[in-house]
C-alpha cells in the first residue's frame, strides 16, 4: 500500500496524555533509548510535547492510532520535526510518509520557510533517514540544541 491509498487515514491534533497515544509514545522512547547512548535521545517526553511551542498530531483509521508526529518552533521561519513515530504493524505501508507529507503541509501553512530535523546514524533508522532524503530532506549542520556527534544527523528541507 502507497501513500496514494492512504487517503483513509485522519490526521488532527492530538493530546500526548491519551492513553493510547502513551503507549505509543512509550515505545518511540524505548526504542530511542534502546539504539542511541541516553545523553543524544532527543525524543520528546509527554512535557516536552506539551511545551506551547510544540504541536503534536495523529494519524488513525476507523480511530486506531497508527502514527505520531510534532512540529516545535524554532523561530517565525524555522520549525522542528519531532516525535515521528509509526505502530509497527504499519511500517512500511506509507503510514509514515503520509504524517510526514501532513506536517510538511502544516509548515507550509503556517508560513514556515525551513523544516529541519534530528535523527540517529545507526542502521536502524537508515529507513526513516531515506524516507527524509526522499521527501527532499538534506543534511545540515546541528542546529537548536544538537552537536555534532558520531550518533545524531541533521536534516533540513526549505518550503
Amino acid at each position: 500500500m502507497m501513500c496514494e491509498a492512504m487517503n483513509d487515514l485522519d490526521f488532527g491534533v492530538d493530546d500526548p496524555r491519551a492513553e493510547d497515544v502513551r503507549q505509543l509514545l512509550d515505545v518511540h522512547l524505548a526504542y530511542s533509548y534502546e539504539f542511541s547512548p541516553p545523553e543524544h535521545v532527543h525524543a520528546l517526553d509527554i512535557d516536552g510535547l506539551l511545551d506551547p511551542a510544540v504541536t503534536f498530531f495523529s494519524a488513525r483509521r476507523d480511530g486506531v492510532l497508527l502514527a505520531v508526529g510534532a512540529l516545535k518552533r524554532l523561530d517565525e521561519s524555522h520549525v522542528e520535526l519531532k516525535s515521528m513515530h509509526t505502530a509497527e504493524q504499519t511500517r512500511r505501508q506509507g503510514v509514515g510518509q503520509a504524517m510526514l507529507d501532513h506536517l510538511l503541509a502544516i509548515a507550509r501553512a503556517r508560513g514556515y520557510e525551513r523544516v529541519s530535523l534530528e535523527t540517529g546514524t545507526m542502521e536502524v533508522y537508515a529507513a526513516a533517514r531515506a524516507m527524509y532524503a526522499k521527501a527532499g530532506f538534506t543534511g545540515c549542520e546541528p542546529f537548536a540544541e544538537y552537536t555534532d556527534n558520531p550518533y545524531s544527523t541533521c536534516m533540513t528541507i526549505r518550503l
